[in-house]
């Protein structure tokens, strides 16, 4: 059944929620990747709790104009216009009072949840509308999902999608320099309330699919994971996107095979397992590729002190560092050097003379700087200069042989 679901086969009904999951999504994981670049996910937090005292507010609203309160668009309406007002006052607590960006976004959503919390409760008792499922706003929930919403969800995530690409470029330049951008003509206090509207519109349009306390992790799960995967801000980008997208739309067919469970749960835990993929499997940041780098760093390190070792007739104690010698050729089990290991040994000796000499050469200053101990110095220097450095070596020699001579 599961097959059937991620293959849209389900019904008309359900594939539409996958789209529009799926859509939701990419806008989620593109517009949460501005956020994180600029230092500010918490702002989601913020925005994301801010919408519940909307969404009971517009339920009252229907309600007292004859509505039975569910339409949902009503509903969403409530929650941007309340997140917004969050959102606002946030800004303004930041910008006109001492309170931190942390605090104002503390003191915000704390507010306005708990204010929401309250309006819920008291929606609860009065017998008027169907007040029952406003409480899957919190975590999400597709089950009673009509046409008519889902389709609103998509067309409002694909609106979402584009204004993050129309927009990518300029919000890029804000969120590594704004200064620079402010330079460029580009208003910086616009652009970021650009992307706290877009991160708004994104949160509005989740409610109901993955829900307010939810969202947040659909913001900032897939660019925290597609950052494991480039240093580039587009790929970035897009690699959130994709993950944002895979999330929405696989827990959208999970949850269709099983009602029972929440949807946005779901592509929250889809989004974390893509997230530990990214941390573990990443091809350059991943904690594997981490691991065999710095297992790579210390063979080379143990074949370098083995070498030394060996040119200047020490015994190897450390059995680590003479089983990579071994394995190498480059010595016997008893620790005695081959042929090969004694010219790599000499050579090593060699180099690390040529290397003394280097760093008393302002010539090759910025060079030596960079060496790390363990690079061939042919790859350092260029063969004219280890030449030079081979002369001086000789000149030194020849001097000191002449003095004790004399």
């Amino acid at each position: 059944m599961l097959l059937e679901a991620l293959t849209l086969q389900l019904g008309y009904n359900a594939t539409l929620v996958a789209i529009g999951a799926a859509l939701l999504g990419i806008a989620a994981g593109a517009s949460g990747t501005f956020l994180f670049l600029r230092k500010r996910a918490l702002v989601s937090d913020a925005i994301s709790h801010s919408t519940l005292p909307g969404v009971a507010l517009a339920f009252l609203v229907m309600v007292a104009f004859g509505s039975d309160g569910r339409h949902l668009g009503g509903l969403l309406i409530g929650a941007g216009l309340s997140a917004a007002v969050g959102l606002l006052g946030m800004h303004w607590l930041t910008r006109r009072t001492r309170l931190a960006e942390d605090a104002a976004i503390g003191a915000v959503l704390s507010v306005f949840f708990g204010f929401g919390v309250v309006l819920l409760t008291v929606i609860q008792t009065v017998s008027a509308g169907r007040p029952a499922g406003l409480e899957n706003f919190l975590v999400g929930s597709t089950a009673g999902m009509l046409y008519a919403d889902a389709m609103l969800i998509a067309v409002a995530g694909a609106l979402a999608v584009l204004a993050v690409w129309v927009l990518r470029r300029p919000m890029t330049l804000v969120a590594f320099d704004a200064g620079f951008a402010a330079a460029a003509g580009i208003n910086v206090q616009r652009m970021d309330l650009a992307v706290m509207g877009l991160v708004t519109a994104v949160t509005v349009i989740g409610l109901k699919i993955v829900g307010l306390i939810l969202i947040v992790a659909l913001l900032i799960i897939p660019p925290v994971a597609a950052r494991f995967w480039s240093n580039r801000s587009d790929r970035v980008l897009g690699i959130a996107g994709v993950f944002g997208g895979l999330s929405g739309y696989i827990g959208a067919a999970v949850s269709a095979t099983a009602p029972a469970l929440p949807t946005g749960p779901i592509i929250v835990l889809t989004a974390f397992g893509l997230f530990v993929i990214s941390m573990l499997f990443a091809p350059d940041r991943g904690l594997l590729a981490v691991w065999m780098r710095h297992r790579r760093q210390q063979r080379r390190i143990h074949l370098r002190q083995g070498l030394l070792a060996m040119a200047q007739d020490l015994p190897i104690y450390e059995r680590y560092t003479l089983r990579l010698l071994v394995k190498a050729g480059l010595a016997r089990p008893d620790g005695v050097p081959t042929e090969s290991g004694r010219r790599r040994a000499a050579k090593a000796r060699r180099d690390e003379a040529r290397w003394a000499v280097a760093r008393w050469m302002h010539a090759h200053e910025a060079v030596v700087s960079r060496y790390d101990g363990l690079r061939p110095i042919e790859a350092v220097l260029t063969a004219d200069e280890i030449r030079e450095i081979d002369r001086r070596i000789s000149a030194v020699q020849e001097e000191g042989f002449r003095e004790g001579f004399a």
